[in-house]
């Protein structure tokens, strides 16, 4: 965002936090012009970039058993419940669930709840476990939660998502600078221009 004011000074360029399911609806409504964040969820209507894989991570309770782990599989996991969230589209779900296994069996059921933060204090009790992203800066880490990295899953994909169509010379230039600079090697949390 920097790089993009600096070189458009006249230009009226804001950021905005969006909740992690808003993006596509954001997009579309015009309340952003342009949102960096993580696949999957509907593209049609849209113009979609990766910008850099990130590795997808077990949440666990400190005191879990793979706790301090320095990594765990599908199998280490396989008996554990993984909670659905209410708000999420069926194939994000999935996704984050892993479900189906790559043996097509079903991922664990777990709870259902209503929010990111909601599953938090359901693995902080040691209820469940969650797949989620390395790092989740919308949500942030409960105190009392760790994570270990999930080997033999594909990545999540940090993606720059814009209206497809939408010629604005600032998407145009902020798309450039994304593309340069956000590179999950020296990752700055989400951004979201209007």
């Amino acid at each position: 965002m920097r790089a993009l004011r600096d070189d458009n000074p006249d230009a009226e360029v804001h950021t905005r936090l969006l909740a992690w399911n808003d993006s596509r609806a954001a997009l579309l409504e015009h309340r952003v012009d342009a949102v960096v964040t993580r696949l999957p969820f509907p593209t049609d209507q849209l113009r979609v970039t990766v910008l850099y894989d990130e590795p997808r991570v077990l949440v666990v309770p400190l005191d879990h058993r793979l706790a301090g782990k320095e990594s765990v599989t599908l199998d280490d996991i396989a008996d554990e419940p993984i909670p659905h969230v209410r708000q999420s589209d069926p194939i994000s779900n999935a996704y984050w669930r892993l479900d189906p296994r790559p043996d097509g069996q079903p991922a664990p059921d777990g709870p259902m709840v209503e929010a990111l933060e909601d599953k938090h204090e359901l693995i902080a009790a040691g209820q469940a476990v969650a797949i989620g992203p390395l790092l989740d800066y919308a949500t942030g880490l409960h105190p009392s939660l760790t994570t270990v990295p999930l080997e033999g899953v594909e990545p999540s994909q940090v993606v720059l998502a814009s209206r497809a169509g939408d010629r604005s010379r600032l998407v145009t230039a902020f798309r450039k600078h994304a593309e340069t600079l956000l590179t999950g090697t020296h990752q700055t949390g989400p951004t979201h221009p209007k």
